[in-house]
């Protein structure tokens, strides 16, 4: 029996809620065929026994895990990557070719973002990330193909929130494991079964251009679906994509107008807050704009940085 923090998604794919943060926020999935599972996002090392309960709750053992790939490696991603891979004894790690010595050696991650977060919050949230050997880390190439027992999944360089990021397309399902790629959809912001989505804009290698270019790629596939770490599967796929460029659009504009604007960085998170309510409040939200603004805190702030970045010295 499925733990409540799974859903069948059906097509023999599973969304792991991680527990990362809060409910319904962060997402881990595992793939089945014939027997040999794969995990796709691994959460935190505080997920790792949310996945091994999901993977006994299909009623597969540890060594019936082929593969565990991380779409990249921030750490609410991949951060668990070590201590799952110490779990699964014959299992390999798939990580996008700038991510998979960060796998293998992962203290410049952890110090990266104990710098930002202090050592309370990295306890708190993140744990200590373990290695993984590096005989058990592979690298991916665009347009790869790998199966979990006869099921092919196909991986594609997608660049735009992360130059170290690859998604994967599952032909069963017609669906892709986009990551961060293709935005965030979290469901207390759907109206009437439509999801809401927007782009990520997270520190450090946002580039807008890229993502375009990946979002116009995953379209080329007419999925019927998009797998997203945060949050689950969503589908009517083109009208998302529609929605997820606009804003993107919008974003850009923002920085442009903002480039050189006194407190910088204030002035992007109030210019991000005022576009998520208006949009929301477009899609048909009930929510105020006080408590969209809350429900999205993390987001502006961490969006603002990342238009920081990405637009350079002020």
């Amino acid at each position: 029996m499925l733990p409540a923090h799974t859903d069948d998604l059906g097509d023999g794919v599973y969304a792991i809620d991680t527990g990362f943060q809060r409910p319904r926020f962060d997402a881990a999935y595992l793939v089945v065929d014939g027997g040999k599972a794969a995990f796709i996002d691994s959460g935190t090392n505080h997920s790792v026994p949310r996945l091994l309960e999901a993977l006994a709750g299909v009623g597969l053992a540890a060594d019936a895990v082929q593969w565990v790939i991380p779409t990249h490696v921030h750490l609410d991603h991949a951060g668990g990557v070590g201590e799952l891979m110490a779990r699964l004894p014959t299992a390999q790690v798939l990580a996008h070719p700038r991510g998979a010595r960060h796998i293998v050696d992962p203290r410049a991650l952890y110090e990266g973002a104990l710098a930002v977060y202090g050592q309370a919050e990295m306890d708190r949230s993140y744990g200590r990330l373990l290695p993984v050997p590096a005989e058990r880390v592979l690298s991916s190439h665009d347009e790869q193909v790998i199966h979990v027992g006869q099921r092919p999944l196909r991986l594609i360089d997608s660049p735009g929130h992360a130059r170290h990021h690859h998604a994967i397309w599952d032909e069963r399902s017609r669906g892709w494991f986009t990551g961060d790629t293709f935005g965030l959809s979290y469901r207390e912001h759907d109206v009437e079964g439509r999801p809401w989505i927007f782009p990520t804009t997270t520190p450090v290698q946002f580039d807008p251009e890229a993502m375009r270019a990946s979002v116009a790629r995953m379209l080329a596939a007419q999925p019927a679906c998009v797998y997203l770490t945060h949050y689950s599967r969503v589908r009517n796929v083109p009208q998302l994509a529609t929605q997820l460029l606009n804003l993107l659009d919008q974003v850009v504009a923002i920085g442009e107008q903002l480039r050189h604007a006194p407190q910088r960085h204030a002035a992007l998170r109030q210019a991000l807050t005022t576009l998520y309510v208006d949009s929301l409040h477009a899609h048909g939200s009930p929510y105020s704009a006080a408590e969209i603004a809350a429900q999205l805190e993390v987001d502006i702030e961490l969006n603002a940085q990342g238009m920081g970045v990405w637009l350079g010295a002020a």
